[in-house]
């Protein structure tokens, strides 16, 4: 005896509001111009971290995103 395949349910997508979304949009956009600060800005006048221990750390990032450093 045959038995009849029931479709599978499609579970529902709940839209997501931008009050969820909000404070993690801010946190990433935080978090990523920090990182662009550290790759491209941290030496010379603007330095917040006495010595070279950062530029040396970002130093390859800095050429492979097209910041002049030397």
């Amino acid at each position: 005896m045959a038995h009849p395949i029931a479709p599978a349910a499609t579970p529902a997508i709940t839209p997501l509001s931008i009050k969820a979304i909000a404070p993690w949009a801010v946190f990433f956009g935080i978090l990523l111009l920090t990182l662009l600060y550290f790759v491209g800005a941290e030496q010379g006048a603007t330095s917040l971290l006495s010595g070279e221990s950062v530029h040396e750390w970002v130093h390859d990032g800095r050429h492979l995103l097209g910041f002049p450093c030397h």
